[in-house]
């Protein structure tokens, strides 16, 4: 068979590259989707959800499913959409930095994630959706009364988190666990004398007959709030649905019911 002409060759070998850098293409876009109103998403009919579990009441897995408070308020998300909610369980450290959001994991990040300046150089959050303190947890008994109790003493603390940083910057060194379990078999196991954490997390662990034999010693009032959060200036769209779905709940009393089915009385309105 006689060779193509050299035009002809070089025709074709355009047409060749054009039709693989476009396979290329394709199969990096995930079969992802831009809805009619701008929000793009990584995957087609789901907004994906970033979390790190288990953090109850928040989110955590119970009969095989995966529950919790950030659960069902993404879940209106997904509903304005007109979509599903697929959950990702990935590390925390990940999360914060914004690496999960950049590589296309995930559209949006929901995990009891407390919104910071140092975050915000890495995420764009939503609007804050819940006031968070931390709570110190020590055995029943204990003459821990307060962060000053503990200089000398060994106290855990979920690695990344701000509760970690705030008794950092108390002058404490706490002992480091990657997750909020591991955190509390530590004091369980008498690794550590006390741990700090979210207030409503260890409030759901105290619900357990297995940790009867702790209590909260102390309540550190560090004016944290929750925000969810998505890729650092890529999807605008998405960010100001979150808000208009989160204002709206809080209007309607979604929102409020969602919290007495969690976590408990709704505090009163702050003046």
């Amino acid at each position: 068979m006689p060779l193509p002409k050299t035009g002809t060759r070089r025709v074709a070998v355009a047409l060749a590259a054009s039709a693989l850098l476009a396979a290329v293409a394709a199969g990096c876009s995930g079969g992802g989707e831009t809805l009619s109103n701008g929000v793009r998403l990584v995957k087609k009919d789901q907004l994906t959800t970033c979390t790190h579990l288990p953090y109850p009441p928040f989110e955590f897995e119970r009969g095989g499913e995966i529950v919790g408070f950030d659960v069902d308020l993404v879940n209106l998300v997904a509903q304005r959409l007109g979509v599903r909610q697929e959950i990702v369980d990935t590390p925390f450290e990940t999360i914060k930095t914004g690496a999960d959001l950049n590589a296309g994991k995930c559209d949006i990040a929901a995990t009891g994630l407390t919104i910071t300046d140092e975050r915000k150089k890495n995420l764009d959050f939503s609007v804050g959706y819940f006031d968070a303190t931390q709570a110190v947890l020590a055995r029943t008994g204990s003459a821990i009364r307060s962060l000053d109790d503990l200089k000398g003493k060994r106290l855990g603390a979920q690695a990344s988190t701000t509760g970690e940083d705030y008794v950092k910057g108390k002058g404490i060194d706490p002992v480091s666990y990657e997750s909020a379990d591991a955190e509390l078999n530590g004091l369980r196991s008498g690794q550590v004398d006390a741990i700090v954490q979210d207030l409503p997390v260890v409030t759901e662990w105290l619900k357990d007959r297995a940790n009867a034999g702790f209590e909260i010693k102390a309540n550190l009032h560090t004016g944290e709030q929750y925000g969810y959060a998505v890729k650092k200036g890529g999807n605008a769209e998405l960010l100001g649905v979150v808000n208009q779905v989160i204002g709206q709940a809080k209007r309607d009393g979604r929102y409020d019911a969602l919290y007495r089915k969690w976590i408990g009385t709704v505090p009163a309105p702050t003046r």
